[in-house]
């Protein structure tokens, strides 16, 4: 059997907020149609996290699939780089 190759993205998680599903946003340069500067485009992916591993600020890899869901169409291969955790409490000692 030949194996399918399928579209792979790099992107960073901006939202965890659903289960077992985050948004990816995949940035790439492209070329303004008239002026001919490179300009940043980006795209929001809607992508199923099975293990639910991913948070905020991490870097993944997915990779396009079967339709799971009315917009999933991608999967989490896998986290490339973790996001710091970040410290939310503020107390100071005196």
């Amino acid at each position: 059997m030949n194996e399918r190759s399928r579209k792979m993205r790099v992107g960073t998680v901006i939202s965890d907020k659903m289960q077992k599903t985050v948004v990816v946003k995949v940035d790439r340069m492209a070329e303004h149609p008239l002026y001919g500067k490179p300009v940043l485009r980006s795209k929001n992916y809607m992508v199923h996290d099975e293990e639910e591993n991913c948070r905020i600020g991490d870097k993944v890899r997915i990779e396009e699939t079967r339709p799971l869901s009315r917009h999933k169409r991608w999967k989490v291969v896998e986290i490339v780089e973790r996001a710091p955790i970040l410290d939310t409490s503020t107390e100071k000692e005196a």
